[in-house]
């Protein structure tokens, strides 16, 4: 029922001017319904006036769901102008909220923005499937379709062949090769062959048939797990091959280094014994020089270290490099810096193989590598060769422990003796800056100058020694700061007088079995240095451009020194992109030698 409300005035008595009474039962009863002629001048305005209010009486209705449908609905202009003020109301509260958000979405955003300026985008730039996925997250949905269909098939394969449904076995099996070669190596759907819709469809139409047929919830789970585990077994095998071969990698000596080496090799030996010398002899033994000790048998390795160095030296005829490698590269290495002379510098190679005093009954490995246990170690021919048939410690099989060269660190007074101080370099490092401020640095009395690598727990102590071992856990804190390797300034005076030659002889002695330390050179470093490392800055030297992808490229720059430890070393194919530019731009390229045998490629 429709009510159409009037008023004599704003505060008078209420009247029913007019109604709708169809349809109406007749026990209703109407009171004040006659009306007088003299109101009849008012009826017009009454009637206007209500229908004015009809409409806002409707629009009440529908905001109200308080009010049944069927009920009288009275009011008076002040509910009128109330209702209007809570419209307002809300209107405003419905604004301001808005505007909260906006001010929310505004503040996220910037927040976001300042963020991502911390992040270094480099590091970001190589995953390129995060990337993708994060533009759009449906991007690639072809693809993983695709890849779902074929886990789907394998699964129905094997039930069909579990209840001898061969014909469907022939059909998955041939959908199944289509849909592997319609995906072949991709990644994105930008890279699917552009028959791969219709090798989805085809598929979903087998692998429909294959459901209707052998579909069990039961055997499909039992399949997919048994999938799941084959899985995981083939991901770690692949690991463990990739490990394998990674070692095997770091290992061998590339090709056109090898070619390097022989062709500087024939030509040393065709020289006259009288051009085989290098000039400034006497500063060999001048200890108010800068020496440093560079031991290796690669020679492209060592012409990058001296020419570094030479290159950022303030006062290059002040700087003598001591150069010792061993028998077979000792022709190249002499070859190679008499054709290619460091400039004003002094340079000098030698022998390691000449060094009578390193003997097997001065020297505790040396005598260790001719016993029959560490013959057996390395040479037995049944011993396994490939991680997977069991050889879980094949990186300390690396013929470099055999090598002397990588121990002779340990007997610098012996091979240097008039020297009081000396620089000592691995040959896989760059060097960026001057040097000589590291020959100022006060030591404190301790005998080595090294970068601490304690940033992360595993280059602590225990990592590297057998806290089980009553003669380490006594000795060695587990928990202290370990050092590097590769850019160490020794005091050669306080090394003679705390005999750390001697030191090392112990306990190298003590680990004839290896139940101290695994086979290496930092181990029974960090035990005959303990206490007597002094910590230097940072920026000297920068480590982990042979493993790491993360090290900070303003770190990097900053330094003194970059190292290339691990298995990507620089002249290798594994080497990391990123960081072979800091080491090629000491390679003379532009060397007939290095050209023929296309090392500059």
């Amino acid at each position: 029922m429709d009510v159409i409300k009037a008023y004599t005035d704003d505060l008078g008595p209420l009247s029913l001017d007019s109604f709708r009474k169809n349809n109406l039962s007749s026990s209703w009863n109407f009171v004040g319904q006659e009306i007088s002629a003299g109101k009849n001048t008012t009826s017009g305005q009454s009637k206007e006036v209500a229908a004015n209010v009809k409409r806002e009486t409707s629009r009440g209705k529908q905001e109200d769901n308080s009010h049944d449908d069927h009920s009288n609905f009275f009011e008076s202009p002040a509910k009128l102008e109330r209702r209007k003020l809570r419209e307002k109301r809300r209107e405003k509260r419905a604004a301001d909220l808005v505007k909260q958000d906006d001010d929310v979405i505004v503040k996220l955003e910037t927040a976001a923005i300042e963020r991502s300026k911390s992040v270094d985008s480099a590091v970001l730039g190589k995953y390129s499937i995060w990337r993708r996925e994060n533009e759009n997250e449906n991007s690639d949905s072809t693809v993983r379709l695709m890849r779902d269909q074929v886990i789907m098939a394998r699964v129905y394969i094997s039930l069909a062949r579990m209840k001898n449904k061969l014909d469907l076995v022939h059909e998955l099996q041939n959908r199944l090769k289509e849909s592997q070669r319609a995906l072949g190596e991709a990644t994105a759907d930008s890279d699917l062959h552009h028959s791969a819709p219709e090798k989805i469809k085809a598929m979903g139409q087998v692998l429909s048939k294959g459901r209707e047929q052998l579909y069990d919830c039961k055997l499909v789970t039992g399949q997919l797990r048994a999938m799941l585990q084959s899985a995981d077994e083939q991901v770690r095998s692949l690991k463990k091959q990739s490990t394998f071969l990674s070692q095997l990698a770091a290992k061998t000596i590339p090709n056109g280094i090898h070619c390097l080496s022989m062709r500087l090799t024939i030509e040393y030996y065709l020289l006259p014994q009288e051009k085989r010398k290098f000039p400034r002899s006497e500063n060999l033994e001048n200890p108010n020089l800068y020496h440093y000790a560079l031991f290796s048998d690669n020679v492209l390795a060592a012409s990058v270290v001296v020419s570094s160095t030479i290159a950022n030296a303030k006062e290059p005829g002040k700087h003598v490099f001591h150069l010792v490698t061993d028998k077979l590269n000792f022709g190249a290495m002499n070859m190679w810096f008499l054709l290619n002379p460091p400039g004003k510098a002094t340079i000098h190679v030698e022998n390691v193989d000449e060094f009578k005093w390193l003997n097997s009954s001065y020297c505790p490995v040396l005598r260790q590598l001719e016993s029959a246990a560490m013959k057996e170690y390395y040479f037995k021919s049944a011993h396994p060769t490939t991680l997977s048939a069991g050889s879980s410690n094949l990186k300390y099989r690396n013929p470099k422990y055999l090598s002397m060269l990588n121990h002779l660190r340990f007997y610098l007074p012996q091979v240097y003796p008039k020297l009081d101080k000396i620089l000592f370099l691995d040959d896989d490092i760059v060097v960026q800056k001057d040097l000589t401020g590291l020959w100022s640095v006060d030591l404190h009395g301790k005998v080595n100058g090294a970068v601490e690598t304690c940033g992360e727990s595993f280059h602590r102590f225990d990592k590297y020694l057998n806290f089980s071992n009553p003669h380490i856990s006594s000795n060695f804190d587990p928990n202290a700061c370990g050092w590097a390797y590769g850019m160490n300034i020794f005091d050669l005076k306080v090394w003679k007088e705390k005999d750390i030659t001697g030191i090392y002889h112990k306990w190298q002695n003590m680990n004839e079995d290896r139940v101290l330390w695994k086979l290496g050179t930092l181990p029974p470093g960090l035990m005959t240095f303990y206490g007597l490392t002094h910590p230097l800055d940072k920026s000297w030297h920068v480590l982990g451009l042979g493993y790491s992808p993360t090290v900070d490229r303003s770190e990097i720059e900053s330094a003194a020194v970059v190292h290339y430890n691990g298995n990507m070393k620089p002249w290798l194919e594994l080497a990391m992109t990123k960081y072979r530019p800091y080491w090629t731009k000491y390679v003379k390229s532009d060397h007939p030698y290095i050209r023929s045998c296309k090392l500059s490629e």
